[in-house]
C-alpha cells in the first residue's frame, strides 16, 4: 500500500501556525508518565516544524474521560516532559473547552518556534462527531486556531473523531495543508507493505483473548500470508472446532462455524495454519493475574475437563520459532498466553525470541504484543512496533483508516 499522501515535508511551515493531533495518551501514576514511548514518537514530528519555523500547537486526547473534565486526565505531565525533551518550554493551555478564549490567546503570542499543548480533546465533551452539530463545532474551532494541520496520532487514526478526520475540512476549505507526520508514515510504510507487497515468506501471528475480535483479520490475512500462527486464548475456538477437548478453556461456541471455515480456506488456499500442539494448563486463571500458579502442560487434545489452557507449550514455542526462522516478513498482534504472569509468560516470550533472532522484517502490530516487548525487554531487537492496537488490527483487516483518508493526496494540488 503505497502511501500516497502528503507529509510534514510537503509544505513549508515557516510563520505558519500548525496544528498537530498527537496521540499522547500515555499511562500515568500519580501525576506521572510510566511510559514515554508514545511521546518520543512524536518528537520527530514536532522538531521537524519547530526547525522549519512553524508555531507548533499540539492536541491530544488522554484516558476514556467519562465524568467529565478532570485533573487525572489533563495534558499539563505531557506539557512538562515535552518541555523537558525538546529543551525549550511548551506552553500549555489549561483550558477544559480546548479551543476557548484562553487557546486563542496562547496562539496569538506565538513566535516562529513556539510549541503550545491544547488540554484534553475529550475534555470538550465526547470528540467523536456525535451529535454530528457538536463535533462539527468543535473541529471547526480547532481549524481557526492554525493555518495547516498535521495527523501524526496513528492510534486514533481509525476514528472519525473531530480532532483526527473532521478538522481538514475546515483547514482545507481555507487553503490550508492537511499532512500526515513521520510517525504516520513509518506506521503505514511497515503495516502497509507488510500486508500489501511483503517480502516472502510471510508470516503473520496473531493471538489475544477472543477469536471476534480478530474475525476479519484472519480472514485478510489467510489471503496475503504464507503462514499463520494462531495461539493465546483464541486459539482453544479452532482446536475445540477441530473436535479436542478443551476444558475450561477459554471459547467462542458462536464462532466454532468460522474457524472451521478458515481452516479450510487455508487448506484450499495452500496456506499453512499453525495452531498449539500442546498446552500450559491450571485449575482456573491467576488471581490475582501475576500470582503463584501451579501448572502442567499437556497435549492440546488432552486437556482435562476441569482444567484450563493458559498459554502455549514446549513443542508448541518450538514449532512458532520454526516458521519464524525461515520468514522474511513477520506480523505479530497478540500474545500466546496470560503474558502478565511470570509463570505463564514463556510462550510470548519464546515468540518474542524467535523474532528478536531473526533477519526478517518484523513488525508488532501495537496493543498486548506490543506491551509483551516492551516488559520484556525485546522492543529495541523489532524493526518496528506500532502505536496504535485497534489501527493496527483495522489496517491488518485491510480497511482504510478515516485519519489517512482525510489527509491531503500528494501532488493532487499541483496537478489541478
Amino acid at each position: 500500500m503505497s502511501l500516497n499522501k502528503k507529509t510534514v515535508d510537503d509544505f513549508n511551515a515557516n510563520g505558519k501556525r500548525v496544528l498537530v493531533r498527537c496521540d499522547f495518551n500515555v499511562p500515568l501514576k500519580n501525576g506521572e508518565i510510566t511510559d514515554e514511548t508514545r511521546i518520543n514518537a512524536a518528537l520527530p514530528t514536532i522538531k521537524k516544524l519547530i526547525n522549519d519555523g512553524g508555531k507548533v500547537i499540539l492536541c491530544s486526547h488522554l484516558g476514556k474521560v467519562k465524568n467529565g473534565p478532570n485533573e487525572g486526565e489533563s495534558l499539563a505531565p505531557v506539557a512538562k516532559k515535552l518541555t523537558e525533551k525538546l529543551g525549550k518550554e511548551v506552553v500549555f493551555v489549561n483550558d477544559d473547552n480546548v479551543t476557548g478564549q484562553a487557546a486563542t490567546d496562547a496562539v496569538a503570542k506565538m513566535r516562529n518556534g513556539d510549541v503550545v499543548l491544547l488540554q484534553n480533546t475529550r475534555f470538550r465533551g465526547k470528540e467523536e462527531t456525535k451529535p454530528t452539530d457538536a463535533g462539527e463545532a468543535f473541529a471547526k474551532e480547532l481549524a481557526e486556531l492554525c493555518d495547516d494541520y498535521v495527523c501524526d496520532a496513528f492510534g486514533s487514526a481509525h476514528r472519525a473523531h473531530a480532532s483526527v478526520a473532521v478538522v481538514t475540512k475546515y483547514v482545507r476549505e481555507k487553503g490550508g495543508n492537511c499532512a500526515v507526520g513521520y510517525l504516520m508514515q513509518k506506521e503505514i510504510d511497515f503495516l502497509g507493505n507488510a500486508v500489501e507487497n511483503p517480502v516472502r515468506p510471510f508470516v503473520a501471528i496473531l493471538g489475544g483473548a477472543k477469536v471476534a475480535d480478530k474475525l476479519n483479520v484472519i480472514n485478510n490475512l489467510l489471503e496475503k500470508c504464507d503462514t499463520l500462527i494462531i495461539g493465546g486464548g483464541m486459539a482453544f475456538t479452532f482446536l475445540k472446532a477441530k473436535g479436542y477437548e478443551i476444558g475450561k478453556s477459554l471459547v467462542d461456541d458462536e464462532k466454532l462455524d468460522y474457524c472451521k471455515e478458515m481452516m479450510e480456506k487455508a487448506e484450499k488456499l495452500g496456506k499453512k495454519l499453525l495452531l498449539p500442539v500442546d498446552t500450559v494448563i491450571a485449575k482456573s486463571f491467576p488471581d490475582p493475574i501475576d500470582g503463584p500458579i501451579e501448572v502442567s502442560t499437556v497435549d492440546a487434545d488432552k486437556i482435562p475437563s476441569d482444567m484450563e489452557g493458559l498459554d502455549i507449550g514446549q513443542k508448541t514455542r518450538e514449532c512458532f520459532a520454526d516458521a519464524v526462522k525461515s520468514a522474511k516478513t513477520v506480523v505479530w498482534n497478540g500474545p500466546m498466553g496470560v503474558f502478565e504472569n511470570p509463570t505463564l509468560a514463556e510462550g510470548t516470550i519464546a515468540v518474542a525470541k524467535a523474532l528478536a533472532d531473526t533477519d526478517a522484517t518484523t513488525i508488532i502490530g501495537g496493543g498486548d504484543s506490543a506491551a509483551a516487548c516492551n516488559q520484556l525487554g525485546f522492543a529495541d531487537k523489532m524493526s518496528h512496533i506500532s502505536t496504535g492496537g485497534g489501527a493496527s488490527l483495522e489496517f491488518l483487516e485491510g480497511k482504510e483508516l478515516p485519519g489517512v483518508v482525510a489527509a491531503d493526496d500528494k501532488y493532487t494540488r499541483e496537478r489541478n
